[in-house]
């Protein structure tokens, strides 16, 4: 029985089956109940406010680790972010193709369990060496929610309305817990800058009971489970699952598999929206360290009250999701009265990028230029607000695009956006110091400002060529065949 469980029957077998989900099938997850779909996007909006919120968490506690640890180069003094968001370009390509080898489950609960033991060598770090250590292993095993949580959704949902509203949430929650953390880590620090490693500690533990209970979603192994138990049940039977046609060798998961979101790069559209979104990234973690620089530099704000400023970034990702799902409502109605415009598939999801590129930029000349003395605080403040609505339009937009484009390989096409985003959010805060040192808050902020307003008109060439790229692209037609061993039919072949 065990041998008939391990070894598959071959395919040239002619009286092989190859089992699929028949239509309505209750174990395809896009047919599981509106509860238990519900359970898991919530355990998917948890497990990545856990580890975005690690991944500023240092930010606000820098003056105290500073004292503690006696760093002489304020420049090191990025490196307890810069190491965690390095792991997020290690982890991504191991975790995302290994969650469409092994399925979502096991990759989720073995990262997130190794993430909440490098969260507690955090807090117990005994020196500067080894807190810097255990952020980058911290961040590591942190970025498999990132990457593959936004798989687990498009498991979810077939529908992309209703699997962009969830993505679009995901991706609220990943600019809202960044913002929250040098808050509290800016407050809680004057107690004890170990405490703010054990917020994230306690966050971890407060997600383990759901985890512990988060089903498999990835219908390719699902199959293969279906495939084992029959075969377990009964020796005779003859079924496989398409999954297991794929005969991979060593070689081939690490060349082909483990490889695949470093080939995606090699899409055109991977490549425009990764490299915006990475700037965009990148911008978002320079604030962490800019905004000290700015508000307890020209206010005279403390440490704890200089992070306040932060919140109009979590108060426009909030926005953005509202704006999000009224663009929703708009295209719907569009496409029931047969708009031309509604029926292309590039409008479903790039329009928001149209609109969030744009605003973007805005935001950047609007803090630039006012975070000036003579001004007062809240001005430069609320530019926050438009960045926050910008950056978050941009990602819902760009993210849901790939999604669509990609299907089941989803996961690895947000691998690709999450290794290269963390790439430029590593280096750019690095040079934070000595690009506002020289440059000036209002020259800093425009340069960066002028940097986004050429990468914004990335969407809009998208939107105008997508389709004709897509239609062209290589490695689309590939996943387009390789996604066909998976489509639904009511029949075992």
């Amino acid at each position: 029985m065990a041998s008939s469980t391990q070894s598959p029957p071959s395919e040239s077998d002619q009286q092989v089956r190859t089992i699929r989900f028949s239509a309505g099938d209750p174990a395809e997850a896009v047919n599981w109940s509106t509860g238990k779909r519900t359970f898991v996007v919530v355990i998917g909006i948890l497990l990545v406010v856990n580890s975005t919120l690690g991944s500023s968490l240092s930010s606000g506690a820098l003056p105290v680790l500073e004292k503690e640890f006696n760093v002489a180069n304020r420049e090191e003094l990025a490196l307890p972010n810069s190491m965690y968001l390095l792991g997020y370009v290690f982890g991504p390509p191991l975790f995302s193709p290994m969650s469409e080898m092994v399925g979502r489950r096991i990759v989720l609960q073995l990262s997130f369990f190794v993430f909440t033991i490098f969260s507690i060598a955090s807090a117990l770090a005994p020196s500067w060496p080894s807190l810097i250590g255990f952020r980058f292993l911290a961040g590591t095993f942190a970025s498999a929610p990132i990457s593959v949580v936004g798989g687990l959704y498009a498991d979810l949902y077939y529908d992309p309305v209703k699997r962009g509203r969830a993505i679009a949430v995901l991706i609220g929650s990943t600019t809202v817990a960044p913002v929250l953390g040098p808050i509290i880590s800016g407050f809680i620090s004057h107690v004890s800058w170990r405490w703010s490693f054990w917020i994230a500690c306690i966050a971890a533990g407060v997600c383990w009971p759901a985890l512990l209970f988060l089903p498999e979603s990835f219908g390719p192994v699902i199959l293969k489970w279906r495939a084992q138990r029959m075969r377990l049940e009964d020796p005779t039977v003859k079924v496989i699952a398409p999954i297991e046609l794929q005969h991979r060798t060593v070689r081939d998961v690490v060349l082909v598999t483990l490889a695949r979101p470093i080939r995606l790069l090699a899409e055109p559209i991977v490549l425009i929206c990764c490299t915006y979104l990475a700037f965009e990234y990148a911008i978002f973690y320079i604030f962490f360290v800019a905004y000290p620089i700015i508000f307890e530099g020209t206010y005279g704000m403390s440490t704890g009250v200089a992070t306040l400023p932060l919140l109009p970034i979590g108060v426009g990702a909030v926005l953005a999701c509202f704006i999000s799902v009224l663009y929703d409502d708009v295209l719907r109605r569009a496409q029931i009265r047969q708009a031309a415009w509604a029926q292309l598939e590039e409008y479903r999801r790039l329009p928001l990028a149209c609109l969030g590129g744009p605003l973007h930029v805005v935001a950047l000349f609007w803090l630039g230029w006012t975070a000036r003395s003579d001004i007062h605080y809240m001005v430069p403040t609320m530019a926050g607000l438009l960045f926050g609505i910008g950056i978050e339009l941009t990602f819902i937009s760009l993210l849901n695009y790939m999604t669509d484009a990609y299907g089941i390989y989803a996961a690895s096409a947000m691998a690709t956006s999450t290794f290269t985003r963390s790439i430029f959010a590593v280096l750019l805060p690095l040079c934070t110091d000595k690009l506002y040192g020289h440059l000036g808050v209002a020259w800093a902020s425009s340069l960066l400002g002028f940097i986004g307003l050429v990468l914004a008109c990335g969407p809009f060439l998208l939107l105008r060529y997508g389709s004709l790229v897509r239609k062209h692209s290589r490695f689309c037609r590939q996943l387009q065949s390789e996604g066909g061993l998976y489509e639904r039919s009511t029949t075992a072949e």
